[in-house]
């Protein structure tokens, strides 16, 4: 409270809505004093008599009443929210291997003006981490101000696990006391771990034509398959040698993703004969972005070209009647033994046409002697008496059936 008037001395009275209380004061002019309320959360109201009896004025604050009949209400200001923040993290060197284990390290601050307590943080590993053994929430009964801790997990970084860096997420709920009121606060906060996949693209060796000729085009062909999880990237291929052409010393192919395979042909022409020493590189980027080469050396025999006929006639290929020869006196036998057969069968078949035939013949010739030989006694039996020309006329036919 503030003096004002002109009187030297005042009687100052201090009334509580409930409790009544008086002080007295001396307050020289221009001078200022404090009336401190019993209990705070009162309102509380001042009442300043002058000693005189000189009517004063009466004023109803939470905070300052003036002398003068003047009044102020003012609202107290809550103190800035207390921040917990990670201020350092560690999950060892380089990153970490798809299906590892590895131990997170956080430090963790408190950035408020006031202390804090309750605590309890919870570690997130997201689709790429989990916890390896123990538990992912932990709890801390108080941190003061300005004060840091240091939390360890175990995790592990599972097989399907992205390349590249991977999120973790810490959560951190607590409370603290502001003006004689206890409030709650929470933060999420993420950091990254990087996390590799292992290299397995798979390249087979180069398989080399059958037969290489000077100055006709050749193929080398490489299988090659990405057993990773994660995809291949810019996957070049390239063939190098001496005397040697090619129409497209590198040529790109492309991503190669996940469980994806293929072959890559490498086409040359060689332009002298003799032995070819060559060289077959393929340069791709790993899931994790770095740049791979892998080489593969080969020799391979080129052979001069057969001579051509100036005449324009092309020479037979050698090889090929070989090849030819063998199915063609097969067949050749199957149709010999045919026609044997065929004859063989024709012979028997008129053999026994002819022998039928003959017997036939045997049979008709012996019943005509026999027939003539019966009539020639009947006629001698006759003759003698001459009478019996009309019995023989009247005799019966004897027939033999030969058949």
């Amino acid at each position: 409270m503030t003096n004002r008037g002109t009187k030297t001395r005042a009687q100052l009275t201090r009334v509580a809505a409930a409790l009544l209380a008086t002080t007295a004061m001396m307050v020289a002019p221009g001078i200022t004093a404090s009336i401190l309320p019993q209990h705070a959360t009162i309102p509380q109201v001042a009442a300043i008599a002058y000693a005189d009896d000189t009517t004063a004025d009466t004023g109803t604050s939470n905070g300052t009443t003036s002398a003068g009949g003047s009044s102020e209400t003012t609202t107290p200001i809550a103190g800035p929210v207390p921040n917990v923040i990670i201020t350092n993290f560690t999950y060892g060197d380089g990153s970490v291997s798809a299906g590892s284990d590895f131990t997170l390290a956080f430090t963790f601050q408190n950035k408020g003006k006031v202390a804090i307590s309750n605590m309890v943080v919870t570690v997130d590993g997201g689709e790429n981490f989990a916890i390896a053994g123990g538990t992912n929430t932990f709890y801390f009964d108080s941190l003061a101000a300005g004060g840091s801790n240091t939390q360890s997990v175990p995790m592990q970084a599972l097989a399907g696990a992205k390349s590249g860096a991977q999120g973790v997420t810490v959560s951190f709920r607590y409370e603290y006391v502001d003006s004689g009121a206890r409030n709650s606060n929470s933060s999420d906060i993420k950091i990254s771990v990087p996390v590799s996949q292992p290299d397995r693209f798979q390249l087979n060796d180069p398989v080399p034509p059958e037969g290489v000729t000077v100055g006709t085009e050749s193929t080398i062909t490489m299988e090659y398959v990405n057993k990773g999880k994660g995809d291949i990237a810019n996957v070049e291929a390239s063939i190098e040698g001496d005397d040697i052409e090619t129409v497209a010393k590198t040529q790109y192919i492309g991503n190669v993703a996940s469980g994806t395979s293929g072959s890559i042909g490498f086409a040359f022409t060689p332009t002298t004969a003799g032995e070819l020493n060559l060289k077959l590189s393929v340069t791709y980027e790993d899931s994790d972005g770095k740049s791979q080469t892998k080489e593969f050396p080969l020799t391979v025999t080129a052979s001069d070209a057969a001579p051509t006929d100036d005449s324009g006639m092309v020479m037979p290929d050698e090889t090929v009647n070989q090849g030819a020869a063998w199915w063609v006196w097969v067949l050749a036998a199957l149709g010999a033994i045919a026609v044997v057969v065929i004859s063989i069968v024709l012979v028997r078949r008129h053999r026994k046409k002819k022998a039928k035939a003959a017997q036939i013949d045997e049979e008709w010739d012996e019943w005509k002697g026999e027939s003539a030989s019966s009539t020639d006694a009947s006629s001698a039996a006759a003759s003698p008496s001459g009478e019996s020309s009309a019995a023989n006329v009247e005799a019966p036919t004897q027939v033999i059936d030969r058949n």
